[in-house]
Order: C-alpha cells, then structure tokens, then sequence
C-alpha cells in the first residue's frame, strides 16, 4: 500500500484513498450490472462528502438513520433517498417527508400514524416496513438485529397484513461483515416467513452487512440470491452496504506521546480508541497496524493505548521491529468506515483531521481540521 508524506499532515488525521474507493465501487457496480439491482450507501457507515463524487456516478443514492443523514444525502450525495429509524418523532417525521423517497418504519403503530403525513407531503414518497425474520448468522451481539429480544423489525406473528394498504416494499436487515452465504440463508428464512407478502411488493430491501468488496467474497451466490427474489416476486431489490463501499480505502495515522512501563511497555499515542475509533472497545477488535506484528512476533513489543482517561482506552498489543519513541506514527489501517462517524470529543479530546488521497496520483488534501470550536459548539 502507498501512504502519502505522513509529517506533512496534521496528527491525529484520518487519510480516505479516493483510488480504494474507486475500486471498491466498480466491485459494487458489476453487481449492479449483473442483476439490474441498485446499491445504495450506508451513511451510518461512511459519509466523508468530500468523496462522494468518486460514489455518487455508480450508486443509486444514499440510506439514512435520521434527518440529518437524510439531508446529507439530499444535499451532498443526490440520486435516492431512503430513510429507516426504529421510531420517528413528529419532528423527524416533518423532515424525513421532505428529504426522503423512501421511508421505512418499524412497526405498525409508526406506519399507522405517519401515514397521513406522508400522503399529505405531497411527493411521492415509497413507504417500507422492516421485517425480522428471527435468523441469526452469529453476529456479535451488540450488532446482531435478530437477537433475542431485538427492538429491530417485525416479527412474524405480530404481522398485520391488512394494514398493508399503501406499503410498496420490506426491508431486511440482518448481517454484520458477512459473505452471501449468510444472505442466502437469510433470504430463505425472510421467504418462509414473509413471501407470501412479497407477490404483492414492488421492492425488497437487503439491508446492509454485506462484505461485497472483501478479498473472497463469494459475488456469484450474491447475484443469484438478487435474482432468486427479482424473478419469485417481480420486485425491484435494493442493497444498502456502508462497509463494503469505504472497506480498506482509509486509515487512521496517530503519533506516539510518551512510552510509559507497565507489566509491559506503554505506548501513548494522541488517537484513541474511546474518541476516534470506538469499534475497537464496542466490537471489540484489533487493527492493524502497518509494520507491526502480533505481541512478540517482532523484536519490540508494546501495549498502544489512547490518552484519554478512560481506564479501558487500549487499542491493542503489537511487536514492531524498532522501539518506538515520542514522535513516531502509526497508521491503522481500515479506517475510512465508522470510525469517522462515531469520533467524539471525550475528554475534549483533538478530533482527527481528515484527508483526501489518491494513491495513484499522489494528490492529497487536508479537507478538514477541527479545534476547540467544535468542541465548545457541542455544549451549552
């Protein structure tokens, strides 16, 4: 992998390479071509609009959690805008009807009461619901919507389908990292349960968790699994990747502190895990780091961790093969996704810059810097 000249960016600074993407999206598109489906970016995955004109030339549009991931992709991404939250206000709702083509809900009692609204917004506006079809594909717990007890989705048995007068679509969303072999499964246990629902739909939505771009990922099974419910139920199928489109296309560059002795030695670094990339306590899960090695592996052993004072603050153990000392960085590697949407400002903690890449032109760009302004702004 190519790096631009790390000392000429600010530290800690989150790097997007515009040639990942570039590749990424071409990956997606010949699913698009193939099967006549349309893919749709996650915001709640990646939403660095300073890239969207790499995204927004093959993808069909956008998906949101909320009106301002809604108006994100009105504004900045353009195409479709499809909108799915596990309970609306009225104030969301407002704004949701103006921004949105398609609107999901997640239950009855939402679809029932915003009905009216949508009818009266005047734009012709898509209505959803999600559907939970009971099936786990072992998926962490936390990221699992199909857990016991899961706010996400309706249930078979609490099914109303003559409340359907209206409702052109159902979505599904129950994948976290995983290959198609998990969609197909799923895709069944969403057929036994709901096909009978489907003959009547316009547009099915696969949802999300889908590693399309992931070396190995089995494509094929994908496409036949699109054109398995394109043919049965003649509708339109919709998917909604955030990993997959910004998989492997960033990094997180972060510069040693101070190495302090522990039961081994300490590397304090200005990234942290609590602030910047919060998947790595929640999953949890260890990155890479460029040049390093499992504890031990290599000569130089340490514990990274942030400066935060959260106890818990650590990334992980790794071996490089010089010790490191303040001054150094490191480069995590697969960081363009979530980390970016999920930074806060604990501690009042730095924010990460942000940069733009092309690592076949060696064009960069620093889009964004962040300071105490931005902290203050999100107080009182």
């Amino acid at each position: 992998m190519k790096l631009p000249d790390l000392t000429q960016l600010p530290s800690p600074c989150f790097i997007v390479d515009e040639a990942l993407l570039e590749r990424n999206v071409r990956i997606l598109d010949t699913v698009q071509q193939r099967t006549g489906a349309k893919i749709l970016l996650a915001l709640k995955g990646f939403a660095t609009f300073s890239t969207f004109h790499v995204l927004n030339t093959v993808l069909h549009g956008t998906c949101a959690s909320s009106p301002h991931e809604a108006r994100l992709g009105r504004e900045e991404f353009g195409g479709e805008v499809h909108g799915f939250a596990a309970a609306y206000s009225e104030d969301d709702m407002r704004e949701m009807v103006s921004l949105c083509d398609h609107i999901v809900f997640n239950s009855f009692a939402q679809l029932t009461r915003f009905r009216p609204m949508v009818a009266a917004s005047g734009r012709s506006i898509e209505i959803g619901l999600r559907v939970n079809p009971q099936h786990s594909e072992g998926a962490v717990p936390i990221y699992d919507p199909c857990s016991p007890g899961s706010r996400l989705g309706i249930r078979r048995q609490h099914f109303r389908p003559e409340l359907l007068d209206g409702v052109s679509g159902l979505h599904f969303h129950t994948l976290c990292e995983q290959d198609s072999d998990a969609l197909d499964r799923t895709l069944a246990a969403v057929e036994e349960q709901f096909g009978e629902f489907l003959h009547g739909m316009q547009w099915l939505n696969f949802g999300g968790g889908h590693h399309i771009t992931r070396e190995g990922y089995d494509i094929d099974r994908l496409c036949r699994c699109i054109e398995r419910a394109q043919q049965r139920y003649d509708v339109q199928v919709y998917l909604e990747p955030g990993e997959a489109v910004a998989l492997q296309a960033g990094y997180l560059m972060g510069t040693v502190l101070d190495v302090t002795e522990a039961d081994m030695p300490v590397a304090i670094l200005d990234a942290s895990a609590a602030c910047h990339m919060p998947d790595v306590l929640e999953m949890p899960y260890r990155p890479f780091i460029i040049g390093s090695g499992e504890r031990d592996e290599k000569a130089y052993s340490y514990r990274l961790a942030g400066k935060s004072c959260l106890a818990g603050d650590v990334i992980g153990e790794y071996s490089f093969d010089a010790p490191l000392a303040p001054g150094d960085r490191v480069v995590f590697t697969d960081m363009a996704i979530y980390s970016m949407v999920k930074t806060n400002t604990f501690n009042g903690l730095q924010l990460p810059a942000i940069a733009r890449y092309h690592s076949e032109t060696g064009e960069v760009e620093v889009v964004r810097r962040f300071g105490y302004q931005d902290f203050r702004d999100r107080l009182s």
